[in-house]
């Protein structure tokens, strides 16, 4: 069984095909583990989901747009705030609300995902905190684990900073560091490659390194 992990789709339902055809992905052999954030800034939110259950082997990670998503889903009362950073998208892809099945996926999405020396997370973790004493609101929405594996990737250092061998994130967007591609520093590799601001959406082999990428959304959904 080959694994793959694959970055923010938001919405881009397209895009993710194009990852999938050009991987070679089988439904029913191959693993995907999604670092979160279907939702938001794409209009395809619900062919994504769809899409994703007819996955066997799927794992799915929280993210923090799925999380504003799903407290929409469940309470039916959408923030202003959510619907700024691209919920209305969502809501839109979901005129009679977002269906149980689709709620089950979110509902039963994990904080993160720890296997062995490996880690896959939406947005981060603290490294002066054992996991389990670390929350919701740091595994969603962390930045600083990235900003220190890129402040010493960018004095020459690539020594670990944590105690796993490789974590896998999204969240931050690739495009902020002027790259279209993961970026690999230290053990951490950045997934999300900026799918929701028209950059393209990624997934990797995670035995392999291959990398399978899409178009760029601003250019499908042109």
């Amino acid at each position: 069984m080959r694994s793959f992990v694959i970055g923010d789709i938001h919405g881009a339902y397209k895009a993710m095909m194009q990852c999938f055809d050009r991987a070679g992905f089988n439904y029913k052999k191959d693993r995907l583990i999604c670092l979160g954030d279907v939702c938001d800034r794409g209009s395809e939110v619900a062919m994504v989901f769809d899409e994703l259950k007819k996955i066997k082997n799927l794992d799915y990670i929280l993210g923090n747009h799925d999380y504003w998503a799903l407290e929409w889903a469940e309470k039916g009362k959408p923030s202003n705030t959510w619907q700024f950073q691209g919920g209305k998208d969502t809501i839109d892809s979901y005129p009679n609300g977002m269906p149980k099945k689709h709620i089950k996926i979110l509902k039963n999405a994990h904080y993160y995902l720890k296997e062995g020396k490996r880690l896959f997370v939406h947005g981060g973790i603290l490294t002066n905190k054992a996991l389990k004493k670390q929350g919701p609101d740091v595994f969603l929405w962390d930045r600083s684990l990235v900003k220190k594996a890129i402040k010493k990737v960018s004095k020459k250092n690539i020594s670990p900073i944590t105690k796993y061998k490789e974590i896998y994130l999204g969240h931050t967007p690739t495009l902020n560091f002027g790259s279209k591609l993961p970026i690999n520093a230290c053990e951490i590799w950045m997934m999300d490659t900026g799918a929701g601001y028209g950059g393209p959406v990624s997934m990797m082999n995670i035995k392999t390194k291959e990398i399978f990428q899409s178009e760029d959304t601003k250019m499908i959904y042109a």
